[in-house]
Formats: structure tokens, C-alpha cells, sequence
């Protein structure tokens, strides 16, 4: 793919642009003005570790210097840059951020009550901050309602709330590429799921060798924050965290749950009442039976006050769960809730109790099982974990006793921070399965190309790229503010300066690769400086001497 203009091209022309409509337009303004807005502080992922991430920060950091706004970049190792964002809620301005793709996500209830509802914002996903009530009431209708085209509508309403509140300063939703060694791995196995592509539970648990070497080395660009059935902080997290832990549904490759862990999955006719039949045999990885109370355990701790936060709002609408016999689970739901199958039964891990009632009976105030680091990790998963080497690798073998038995030994996921080194370990045969490129997409496809062994697959993420506003703190409280600094982007360069083409731009957090639930209306939003500038005047704000003030009379709260 070739661009009109180089990324450093682009990086100096919307500098010199910025600066030329940073001194004309509002500058002109007559309005009585507030006080000068501070200097703002956007967070960002290194360069070296997420170059696409990086690279969008620092064109927008000049664009909105367009706007008479002092943006420094502040560029973070990822555990660091999560727990100054999810730990510290209140003292940051703007970050770089991203949604991954999961399986559960296949179904648009995670991200529509999850990412936006007020019950989330204080330990839970909505780590901005934003309320909206008319937003809170059509994220718990859409729950309720059991009629695709129904809920639809409602789905599509939220989207449409977000656009107009403008939350996010969305960006794009990549298109994600991998790459395998075909020499190593029979391609029929390599399992693709629409919108997370190749990198799934499935194509891990069936891939198959075809030869001696029955390791898949495959990388991460972040180091992993926890591995731990109650905690998960990021994409790498994740990764493992599926493979070890089973759940009682799983997402099958054509996105729909399916039993997993449950033999089968039984509803009565008002949807409030499932019953689950738990598989025989199922044994935890040191040897204990896998029961039904475990089953129990697993969904009912999440339930109380801070000791999952993450998962409460997955299982607060579970009333009672009941075990009529040794293979039975009963859960009876305060209302129906048309997306449970796939955001609760598909999403919460299977936990031993024998191991973590202890645990959470011990925490000390104020923890969460967030923070318990275990010794080792028992799941009971198609995979058992091995090791973890902080900044280095993580290795799981295969569960010969699972019912799904891999048919690779091991999974050793390298923590490779710099993507160059990861793109050479792949063609040097140190790893033979991409599964985190944050590189330039064609560099990979140039490198299969040349080499002739590796197989690239690329599709669009249901996950997406964005910038979020801390609705907490000033100026990023008023609604105009954010819809200015959005408006003020434009994704089009975006997409092409930092993601050279492989994205596509974004305006919702129900992405495309979720055809029947995006709304297309929120596609296109209208951009530039101008508008942008528009919409600072009519909320009262002015451009004096290139610096932006807030309206007449507003002082800055958070003033150096």
C-alpha cells in the first residue's frame, strides 16, 4: 500500500497547519474569555512497543494545538500506562487506548453496558468517567429484550448517544494481520474467527503440527499484568487466561456461544431460568474433581463488593443458583437478559474453590482478587500453565486430560517489546506464530512474501483504537469540549499516517466487523479544524494569543 504522504510528510504538514489555524479564527474573537485551559497530558503506549498507537498521539497532539491547546506526549510502558489509568482514576487527562478483540465481544452487550453504564465507572470498565442517564436506561433495555430487531434498535440508539456525547475520540478499527510458519503448521487447522482473526481459542486448540517441532512460539508487545481467573487487564492477559481457566460456554468460530464446559444449556420459556449440565469427568489441573459448587463459587464471588469488579456487572442480574444434583446448575436471573449466554456463561472463568475461598475469605480491606498473585495457576483448561517469566515468556503444556487435548506440547507466548525484533525472531524461525503485530502490516506481507514459509491472514477487529477523555476532570467534563477535540481529528489521515491503510475509520464502539449490530448512521462523521473551532465558539470558549480560554467567567480547577 502507498500513501500520498510519508508519516513524517503528514506529521510536519499537520504541525504547520495547526499552527496557522491556531492563529487565525477564534484568535479573532471579541468574546469576554475565562481562564487560560492548562497544559494537557496525553498518555500513549511507547513507540517502540505500539508504533501505530504512538504515532496517531502525536498527530493528534498538534492538531489540537490547533485548537490554542498546550498537548504533551507522555509515552508509558503498558503496565504502567493501565495503572495510571485504571488505578488512579482521577488524575489523568486524555490516553491513548484500545479494545481488543475477545470472543465474548462477539456480542455488542459488553461494549454498550459495560464501557458507558454509570454502575462501571468506579472499579469497572467506564474508567472515564462518562454518565449519561437516557444512555444507562437503553444499555439495560437492550438486556431485557429478547427480539433481534428490537434490540437493534436500541443497540443503535446507544451508538447514537455516544456519537453525540463524543466519550471517546474514536479512531479507527484495525486490521489485524498474523502470520504462521506453513512449514510447521498444517494450515487446514488454523482455525479464522470473524473479527479476532486467527489469533482465537479454537485455532490454539486445534492447530496441529506437522512435524517434530510441536511448540507454537508465538509474541505479545505487552508484558502481562496478571494471570489470574479474576482479573483480566489486557489482551495478553487474555490470551492465556482462556486457555487455562475453561467457562461453561465458549464463542465457536462462527461467533455464537456454544456448551462448553456444560454439556448443554437448557432455558424455560421466559428466559429467566437457565439450566446448565455440567460435563462429566472435568478435573482441576491438580487433580480435583471440577463440581458443581465449584460452578457456583465461580459465579457468586464476582458478586460481592470488590471482589471482582470487573465481572460484577456480568452476574448481577443471577438471583440464585441452585444444585438439584452432583451435574445440575440452576440460575435464575431477576429479569431476561438476551445477551447472558455470551457476556456471562462464555466470559466468567471456572475457578476451584478449594483454592481461592481461601483466598478471597483472607483479603485484607480494600483488596480486591485483582491484586492476589497466585503461586501457580489452576484452571481446569486445555491447557496447564507452566511458567512465567516477567518481561520474558509465559509456557502452557497441554492438558492430556482434557476432553479437547491440544495437539501442540506447549504454547510459549515471548514478550517482545520492540516490533522490528519481533518481525526478525519470526523469520529467523525464533517464533513461528505472529500473534501481536503493531507494526506497519506491510512490512509482514512483504516479509511472507520474500521468505515463502509464512502464511499472513488479515481481517477487522471487533475491537477498536481511541482516544478517551477523563470525564472527571475538567475541561473534559463538557460535552463540547470532547465533541471539539474529535471533531478536530481527522481519521481519514489517522488511519493512513498511522495505521498505513490497515484500519478502517471508526466513529462507534460496535465495529463494523459486527455488520448487523453497527450503525452506519454514526460512519463518516464530519471533521476539521473549522468545525471544530465552531463548536468552541457557540460553547463560549476563545482563542486569545493562540492560547485557548474557557468561557467567560470558567477558572481552571486543575491549574499547575
Amino acid at each position: 500500500m502507498t500513501t500520498t504522504l510519508n508519516r513524517r510528510g503528514i506529521l510536519r504538514r499537520t504541525a504547520a497547519i495547526g499552527l496557522a489555524l491556531g492563529l487565525s479564527g477564534m484568535a479573532a474573537t471579541a468574546q469576554a474569555e475565562g481562564d487560560p485551559v492548562r497544559s494537557i497530558e496525553l498518555l500513549s503506549r511507547t513507540q517502540a512497543a505500539n508504533p501505530q498507537q504512538y504515532q496517531a498521539a502525536e498527530l493528534i497532539a498538534q492538531i489540537w494545538g490547533g485548537l490554542g491547546l498546550d498537548v504533551s506526549v507522555k509515552a508509558l510502558p503498558n503496565t504502567q500506562l493501565s495503572d495510571s489509568v485504571w488505578y488512579n482514576r482521577d488524575t489523568w487527562d486524555t490516553t491513548m487506548w484500545q479494545m481488543v478483540g475477545r470472543p465474548e465481544r462477539s456480542d455488542p452487550d459488553e461494549f454498550v453496558y459495560n464501557l458507558f453504564h454509570s454502575s462501571t465507572a468506579p472499579t469497572g470498565y467506564n474508567f472515564v468517567g462518562w454518565t449519561n442517564e437516557e444512555y444507562d436506561k437503553v444499555a439495560e433495555q437492550q438486556r431485557l429484550v429478547i427480539d433481534p430487531e428490537e434490540r437493534l434498535a436500541l443497540i443503535t440508539r446507544a451508538q447514537e448517544i455516544v456519537n453525540e456525547n463524543q466519550p471517546y475520540a474514536f479512531l479507527v478499527y484495525p486490521t489485524k494481520v498474523f502470520a504462521f510458519d506453513k512449514t510447521v503448521f498444517d494450515e487446514t487447522t488454523v482455525v479464522e474467527q470473524p473479527g479476532l482473526g486467527i489469533k482465537n481459542f479454537h485455532t490454539f486448540s486445534n492447530i496441529t503440527p506437522l512435524g517434530e517441532q510441536t511448540d507454537l512460539i508465538m509474541n505479545s508487545s505487552n508484558e502481562l499484568n496478571a494471570l489470574n481467573p479474576f482479573y483480566i487487564s489486557g489482551a495478553s492477559d487474555s490470551w492465556m487466561t482462556e486457555l487455562i481457566w475453561d467457562r461453561m460456554m465458549r464463542i465457536g468460530p462462527d461467533g455464537l456461544p456454544k456448551p462448553w464446559a456444560a454439556e448443554s444449556v437448557e432455558w424455560n420459556d421466559d428466559g429467566t431460568v437457565v439450566t446448565l449440565t455440567l460435563r462429566d469427568g472435568m478435573m482441576w489441573h491438580d487433580g480435583e474433581p471440577v463440581t458443581v459448587e465449584d460452578v457456583v463459587f465461580s459465579f457468586t464471588a464476582p458478586q460481592k463488593d470488590m471482589v471482582a469488579p470487573m465481572y460484577q456487572p456480568f452476574v448481577s442480574d443471577i438471583t440464585s443458583i441452585e444444585t438439584p444434583d452432583d451435574k445440575t446448575v440452576v440460575m435464575t436471573l431477576a429479569k431476561p437478559n438476551a445477551a447472558f449466554e455470551t457476556s456471562t456463561l462464555a466470559k466468567l472463568n471456572l475457578a476451584p474453590k478449594h483454592i481461592w475461598e481461601p483466598i478471597l475469605d483472607n483479603l485484607a480491606e480494600g483488596e480486591s482478587a485483582e491484586s492476589v498473585v497466585e503461586e501457580t495457576r489452576i484452571g481446569s483448561g486445555p491447557f496447564k500453565y507452566d511458567r512465567w517469566i516477567t518481561q520474558q515468556e509465559v509456557v502452557l503444556s497441554a492438558n492430556e486430560d482434557h476432553w479437547a487435548t491440544p495437539k501442540i506440547d506447549r504454547l510459549i507466548m515471548r514478550v517482545v517489546l520492540n516490533v522490528e525484533a519481533g518481525l526478525g525472531m519470526l523469520r529467523s524461525g525464533e517464533m513461528n506464530f505472529m500473534s501481536d503485530y503493531t507494526g506497519d502490516p506491510q512490512l509482514l506481507i512483504d516479509a511472507a512474501d520474500a521468505d515463502g514459509d509464512l502464511a499472513v491472514i488479515e481481517g477487522v477487529d471487533i475491537g477498536f483504537q481511541y482516544t478517551a477523555f477523563n470525564a472527571r476532570r475538567a475541561p473534559f467534563d463538557d460535552p463540547a469540549f470532547r465533541k471539539a477535540l474529535s471533531t478536530a481529528i481527522n481519521r481519514e489521515m489517522i488511519r493512513k499516517a498511522a495505521w498505513n491503510g490497515f484500519a478502517e475509520t471508526a466513529n462507534s464502539h460496535v465495529s463494523i466487523a459486527l455488520p448487523y449490530w453497527h450503525a452506519e448512521g454514526t460512519d463518516n462523521m464530519e471533521t476539521g479544524m473549522d468545525l471544530a473551532k465552531e463548536i468552541l465558539t457557540e460553547a463560549g470558549y476563545s482563542i486569545v494569543d493562540g492560547k485557548l480560554h474557557y468561557p467567560d467567567g470558567v477558572t481552571e480547577p486543575f491549574a499547575d
